[in-house]
C-alpha cells in the first residue's frame, strides 16, 4: 500500500511529459510566448476592434461604420485603396508574367543576371524611391522633359493615384516574378509536350496549359502584392496622396487624437481587407488540382527564340531592367546632386549630403542598429521556441500559438502601431513618467511582432532538417534535454536562425508605418523615420536620399548574407547526405 502511495504521489510530476512529450521548461517557454503574443498582438488588435464597434455611450454598435460610409472622403479613400491595390497587381502582372515566361521557357543569354536584376526592387522600400521617381517620371521629370522635347507631349506617370500605382508596381512585381517562376519550374515538360502533340502552340499553349498549371504561384504573388499595397502608408504620404485608407487612418489618429473612433474603423477595414485578400486567394485555388509531376519530370523545356522573338524579348527585358533600376539610380543621383528640379539631371554633383548625414544622422543609424538588432534576437528566440514546441511536443494549443504568430504577416504595421498606442498609452513608466506606448522599447516590440513570421518560418525549416534521432542519440548517451538542445539542436539550426535574424533585421530597418505611430521624440527615431522627415522638404531631399542609399545598402548586404547562409546550409546538408 505504501508503494502505491509513493507511485501515486510521483505521477503528477511526470504526467506532463508523458502525456504531451514536453518538459516543464518547455511548457513554461510556450506560456511566455503565448503571453508575449497576447500582450503585444492579440490584445492591441482586439482593442482596435472594440473601439470601432463600441457606441459613444457604450455597448456594441455599427454607428461608426455608418459614419464612415456616409463620409464622402472616407468612401473615396476606401475605393481608391481597392483601386490602387488592384491596378498595382495588374501593372505588376504585365511586367512579371512575360518576364517569368521568357526566363523560364526560352534560352536567353544572361538569364541568371536578368533574374537577379529583376528582384533588385525588393531591396528598396517603395517610400525610399518615391521622391526620386517623381524626379524621373514626374510631370517635370527627366522622362517627360525628354518626351516634350522629342514628341511634344507628356505621360502622367506620377499624377495622383497613378503615381502610387506606378511606384508600388515597380517595387513589388518581383513577388509575382519569384512565385510564378518557381511554379513554372515545377511544371512537368511532358504536359507541354502532350499539348503540343495535340496541336497547341504559342499563346494557346501558354494560356490554356502552362499558365493555368502555374496559377498557384501567380495567385500567391498577386495576393502578396495586393496586401502590401493596400496596407502601405509611407508611399502615399510621400507622394502627397492622402485620399486612401492608410493615410486617412494615420491623419485621424495623429491630428484628431487616439480617442477618435474613425481611425479605428479604418484600421478594422484594412485588417478585414488584408486577411480577406489572402483568404480569397486560398479559396480561389481550393479544390483545384495543379499536380504536374510525372515520372521523369524536369520542368518546362527551354527552346530557342526566333530572330524576331529574340529582338522583342530583348527589348522587353531591357525596358523592365531599366524600370527596375530607375528608383535606385534616381535615389543615388538625388543623394549626390546639388539641385535637381525641372531638369533632366542634377545641375552639379557633391558629397555634401553625405557629410550632412555624417554630422546629423548618427543617432538615427545607432537607434536602427539597436532596435532592429534587439528585434531580430527576440524573433530568433521566439521563432525557435515556437518551432520546437510545434515539431517536438504534443502540447495542446501549440498550433494555435503558431497560427497567431504567423497571423502578424496579415496585420498592417499602421494598425499594429495604433493598437499598441491605444493599449499602452495610459501605462506610465515608474522611473520617468513616460508613456509605455512611446517608450523606444515599444518600437522593438512592434518590429519583433511584425517580423516574427519570417523568423518562425526560417526556424521551422531549419528544425525540420534536424532529425529526431540525433536528439534521441544524445539523450541515450546521458545528455539532458537542455544539453541536447544547446549542444545538438541549436548548433544544427544555426544557419536557419541566422538567416531569420538577418531577414528580420533588414526588413525592420525600413519599417515606417508602425514607426510613425510610435515615435514620440526625434532622439528615439530610427533610420526610416529620418528618411521620411528629411523627404518632407525640398532642402532635405538630398540628405534624405543619402540616408535612403544607406538603407538600401544595409538591406542589400543583409539580403546577400541571408542568401549565402541559405546556400551554405544547402550545400553542407547535401554533402552530409552524400556521405550518410
Amino acid at each position: 500500500m505504501s508503494t502505491a502511495t509513493i507511485t501515486t504521489g510521483r505521477a503528477p510530476r511526470f504526467s506532463l511529459a508523458a502525456r504531451y512529450g514536453a518538459s516543464v521548461p518547455q511548457v513554461a517557454a510556450m506560456i511566455v510566448v503565448a503571453v508575449f503574443l497576447l500582450a503585444f498582438l492579440v490584445i492591441p488588435i482586439v482593442r482596435v476592434f472594440m473601439v470601432a464597434f463600441t457606441h459613444p455611450e457604450g455597448g456594441f454598435s455599427l454607428v461608426h461604420f455608418g459614419d464612415f460610409f456616409r463620409t464622402r472622403l472616407l468612401r473615396e479613400a476606401f475605393w481608391n485603396s481597392l483601386y490602387v491595390a488592384g491596378m498595382t497587381v495588374a501593372v505588376a502582372s504585365l511586367i512579371a508574367v512575360p518576364l517569368a515566361t521568357i526566363l523560364s521557357r526560352f534560352r536567353f543569354r544572361g538569364a541568371a543576371l536578368i533574374h537577379t536584376l529583376g528582384v533588385v526592387p525588393l531591396v528598396m522600400p517603395p517610400f525610399v524611391g518615391a521622391v526620386a521617381m517623381q524626379l524621373i517620371y514626374g510631370r517635370n521629370g527627366t522622362i517627360n522633359l525628354l518626351m516634350m522635347d522629342w514628341f511634344g507631349f507628356r505621360i502622367p506617370f506620377m499624377e495622383g493615384l497613378n503615381g502610387v500605382i506606378f511606384v508600388e508596381a515597380l517595387h513589388y512585381f518581383p513577388f509575382i516574378l519569384l512565385n510564378l517562376s518557381a511554379s513554372l519550374a515545377n511544371i512537368d515538360s511532358a504536359m507541354e509536350e502532350s499539348a503540343q502533340n495535340l496541336g497547341a502552340h504559342g499563346f494557346t499553349l501558354f494560356s490554356r496549359i502552362v499558365f493555368p498549371l502555374a496559377l498557384p504561384g501567380y495567385v500567391a504573388g498577386a495576393a502578396l502584392v495586393f496586401v502590401k499595397v493596400f496596407d502601405d502608408l509611407a508611399t502615399p504620404l510621400l507622394l502627397n496622396v492622402n485620399n486612401m485608407l492608410a493615410p486617412q487612418a494615420y491623419l485621424k489618429i495623429t491630428s484628431v487624437g487616439i480617442s477618435d473612433p474613425m481611425g479605428y474603423v479604418i484600421s478594422v477595414i484594412m485588417v478585414v481587407c488584408s486577411v480577406g485578400g489572402m483568404a480569397l486567394s486560398g479559396l480561389f485555388l481550393r479544390g483545384r488540382d495543379f499536380s504536374t509531376q510525372q515520372r521523369g519530370g524536369g520542368g518546362l523545356s527551354q527552346r530557342e527564340l526566333r530572330r524576331g522573338g529574340r529582338i522583342a524579348a530583348a527589348a522587353f527585358v531591357m525596358i523592365v531592367v531599366a524600370l527596375a533600376l530607375s528608383p535606385h539610380i534616381g535615389i543615388f543621383l538625388l543623394s549626390v546632386g546639388t539641385v535637381w528640379s525641372y531638369a533632366i539631371l542634377p545641375d552639379a554633383y557633391t558629397f555634401t549630403h553625405y557629410e550632412t548625414i555624417y554630422r546629423e544622422a548618427g543617432p538615427l543609424i545607432s537607434n536602427t542598429v539597436l532596435y532592429c538588432g534587439l528585434a531580430g534576437l527576440v524573433d530568433v528566440v521566439l521563432g525557435a521556441t515556437v518551432a520546437y514546441i510545434v515539431l517536438r511536443t504534443r502540447l495542446p494549443g501549440r498550433r494555435l500559438v503558431e497560427q497567431v504568430a504567423m497571423s502578424a504577416v496579415a496585420i498592417p504595421g499602421l494598425v499594429l502601431g495604433i493598437g499598441l498606442l491605444r493599449t499602452y498609452y495610459d501605462v506610465t513608466l515608474p522611473f520617468s513618467g513616460e508613456s509605455l506606448a512611446t517608450f523606444w522599447v515599444m518600437l522593438v516590440i512592434a518590429y519583433s511582432v511584425r517580423r516574427l513570421p519570417y523568423a518562425l518560418s526560417a526556424a521551422t525549416a531549419a528544425l525540420r532538417q534536424v532529425h529526431l534521432s540525433l536528439e534521441e542519440a544524445a539523450e541515450s548517451l546521458g545528455a539532458g534535454k537542455f544539453t541536447t538542445l544547446t549542444r545538438v539542436v541549436v548548433p544544427l539550426m544555426t544557419g536557419g536562425l541566422l538567416a531569420g535574424f538577418v531577414t528580420s533585421f533588414a526588413t525592420a530597418a525600413v519599417e515606417l508605418s508602425a514607426t510613425l505611430m510610435l515615435v514620440a521624440k526625434s532622439a528615439d527615431a530610427p533610420l526610416a523615420y529620418g528618411i521620411y522627415v528629411y523627404m518632407q522638404s525640398a532642402a532635405g531631399r538630398g540628405p534624405g536620399a543619402a540616408l535612403g542609399v544607406i538603407a538600401v545598402v544595409v538591406v542589400a548586404i543583409a539580403t546577400f548574407v541571408s542568401y549565402r547562409i541559405a546556400e551554405h546550409e544547402r550545400s553542407l546538408k547535401a554533402r552530409v547526405g552524400a556521405f550518410s
